[in-house]
Formats: structure tokens, sequence, C-alpha cells
């Protein structure tokens, strides 16, 4: 946070931002990969990825306050935040390019989705654990886990400077599925439209609780059958089979999730209570550095967000129905914000003095320590697999803007 946004200018119209979530994320990964660290390892890094599953929390409950602050903007906006669901397809032009690449079944895995947690359970039942498909599928999962963040961050701050798309376009297809990516877009757009921070905090929230509940079934009835028509039309003209990813890609992405078999427990809650304390004392003193917010209304903003995020948790896990914690906390978060609530004005004075870019800091710090670990799995994927995860992203990052800046349009809300 004390080195700042860097401008980097590529023309004199044409420019991507250097954020201090992607210094975080390289110094963490850093810290994990040099040898001479000796407090930072194995065990470090599956500490960090368990606590990574509870931050996810924190995110999202800022993303829904702020939707909850927005909430008639939202329904004026709507059918664009529903239509730019479409654009989740775009991930399928990746599909001839990693044909002529030298993949073969693997496409179908790699280019049907963003390839996040819901997309691997749908490959991986569909076709098998040891299947190319499931292969795929897991190489852009990996590759989208150490990069994806990063990546997607330079490419929102490139996009919205040569592009001339609404901002509440980008904001709406930042919304991919991915908590991290989804927050990482959004970055630059904030920083570069100060002025309407909330509502594109709003859309890009909506946008990625939409895409998470729906996108499953995107990917099961409309991606799925169409990757799986364009291999069998296309591999026989674009087909070389020469490119390989390794079967040491073949292990299950493990989440290091707080078991919620288990159910809740006084221990469990006081665990998340201490981690998101910590968590809350670091985003505090990082915002300070960063925006010189008073540290006393912060810090009671991150308390707001950290009992939405502990409430959600809880409610998963003693709810009688499976409702993953993303919707409780999208929801409370969204309550509690809206005007005319009585705790709007106490959430809407505290939670906007907490900025998205410092939590996001904060976050991909203990990201870099965890990726760590999965740094071999990385260098065994290649470039090609690289080359595919980078279009699969641009293809549903651009998709989803320009559905969403055209329906915007036609409806008349720019």
């Amino acid at each position: 946070m004390a080195i700042g946004v860097i401008n980097i200018k590529i023309t004199d119209t044409i420019s991507f931002l250097l954020l201090p979530l992607i210094y975080s994320l390289v110094m963490g990964l850093a810290l994990y990969l040099i040898k001479s660290v000796k407090f930072i390892g194995p065990k470090q890094a599956k500490v960090a990825e368990g606590v990574m599953v509870l931050l996810i929390g924190v995110l999202l409950a800022k993303l829904a306050i702020s939707s909850g602050q927005s909430i008639s903007a939202i329904f004026k906006v709507g059918p664009a935040l529903l239509l730019q669901l479409l654009g989740d397809l775009g991930t399928l032009i990746a599909l001839p390019v990693a044909l002529l690449l030298g993949f073969r079944r693997e496409v179908i895995g790699m280019a049907s989705s963003i390839c996040r947690e819901p997309n691997l359970g749908i490959i991986i039942d569909k076709y098998g654990f040891k299947s190319p498909e499931a292969r795929g599928v897991l190489a852009i999962f990996v590759i989208g886990s150490i990069i994806g963040t990063p990546f997607i961050s330079l490419l929102s701050s490139i996009c919205t400077s040569i592009i001339p798309f609404h901002p509440y376009a980008f904001a709406m297809a930042s919304g991919i599925g991915s908590a991290s990516m989804n927050a990482a877009a959004l970055v630059p757009l904030v920083h570069m439209h100060p002025e309407i921070a909330t509502q594109l905090e709003a859309f890009a929230g909506c946008s990625n609780i939409l895409s998470f509940c729906l996108g499953i079934y995107m990917c099961i009835f409309i991606s799925l059958p169409i990757a799986e028509k364009l291999y069998k039309w296309l591999s026989p003209i674009l087909g070389k089979g020469d490119a390989h990813i390794d079967d040491g890609n073949d292990h299950a992405p493990d989440a290091a999730k707080d078991d919620d078999s288990d159910g809740l427990s006084l221990g469990k809650l006081r665990r998340w209570a201490t981690l998101l304390l910590a968590f809350s004392v670091i985003v505090t003193v990082g915002n300070f550095v960063g925006y010189h917010t008073p540290l006393i209304d912060t810090f009671i903003g991150m308390m707001i967000i950290s009992i939405v995020t502990i409430v959600g948790m809880a409610l998963e896990r003693v709810f009688p129905i499976h409702i993953p914690s993303i919707v409780f906390i999208s929801i409370i978060g969204l309550l509690i914000a809206i005007p005319g609530m009585p705790t709007a004005d106490l959430v809407a004075h505290y939670v906007s003095n907490v900025e998205l870019t410092t939590i996001c800091t904060a976050f991909l710090g203990y990201v870099g320590i965890s990726i760590g670990k999965d740094w071999e799995e990385f260098k065994k994927i290649g470039w090609r697999g690289i080359i595919v995860a980078f279009i699969v992203i641009t293809g549903t990052y651009l998709g989803s803007a320009t559905i969403a800046n055209l329906t915007l349009f036609v409806t008349g809300m720019i």
C-alpha cells in the first residue's frame, strides 16, 4: 500500500495499472519460493490456503454491502446483469487455439468454462477424474489460481483505457464466478472512477453472485455441449495432438476448506473471530497507509464486514438444507445496507471507509503464500497451457463486457 498504484503508459491514450494487490501476491509467492526463508514453507502455505476460504467471505461481504447501498441502480440495470452471463461463452474462443497448440480432448475441459471449482465438479463427474477433459480443466484451474488474478487485473486496466465501454459494463464483466478475480478486475475500475465506486462494486458483486449461482447451468446445458460439438467439427482440421498435460495434474484442488461436515462449534467460531480480528488490523493499517482514512472508523467498518462473514459461515453449517455461505453472506450484507433499513446509515458510514483495494491487497498476500506449493505443478503445464488460460479469461471478460454494454445502450441506461 505504501508503494501505491503505478500507472505505466504504453501510448498517450493507452496505459495499465500496477496495483498493490499484485505486489502483495508476488511478495507472498517469493517468501515461499526463496529457499533462504525458513519460516514460510508447506505448513504455512496450507494454513494460508485455509484462511483464504474465510477471507473470500470478507470480499463478498464488502461487495454485498455496496450492492445494498445501490439496490435501486441494480434494479434499473437488471436486464444487463442477467444477459451479460452469456458472455461466459467467450471462453469457447480458446478451443480452436488450443487445438492448434496441440491439445486434443483436453480442450473440452479447458475451453468450456472459466474453470473454477463448480466447473471442476461438472467435468470430473461427467468424464471421470483420469480423463483428458479433467486434466484440461485442472490445468486451467492451476494456472488461474496462480496467475489468473494479476492477469485479469492488468487486462481490466488495459481494456478500460482502450475500449469505449461504460464503466458499468466492465464492472458487470468482472463477475466471472471467482471472488479473487472478481475483486482484482474491479480494483482498476474503481481507481479510475472513484466517484461511482459504490455502484461499480454493487454491479460487480451482483454479477459474481449470478455467475456463481447460474454459471453452473450455463456450463452444463450450453457451453459444454457446444465445446463437444466444436471439438468434433474442428479436431480433424486443426488437431495436431502433440501437446501433453502431465498426469501429475490429476490431483483434485484441495481448497483446504474448514470442514463443514462437523457442523459448528465454539472453537471454530473463536478461530474465525481471531483470524478476522488479525485481518481487520492488517486492513485498517493498510487503509491508513494507502488512503489516510480514520483508523477507528476503518476498524469498525472491518468489524461489521467480519461479523457478516462469520454469521454467513455459521449459517451454512447449521441450516438444515445445504446452502453455500456465499449466499448467506451476500443476502445479509445486502439487507443491512439497503436504504431505509435501521442499520443502513451506520453500515454505510463505517464500511465506506474500507477500500476494496486494501482488502484485496491483504488477501492476495495469503494467496501468494498458498500458491507457492503449486509452483512445480504450474511449471509442468507449460507455455501452451498458459496461452489457453489467458484466452479463456480474456474471452469471458470481454464477452460479458460487450453484452452488458450493448444491453445498457439498448435499454437507455447509458
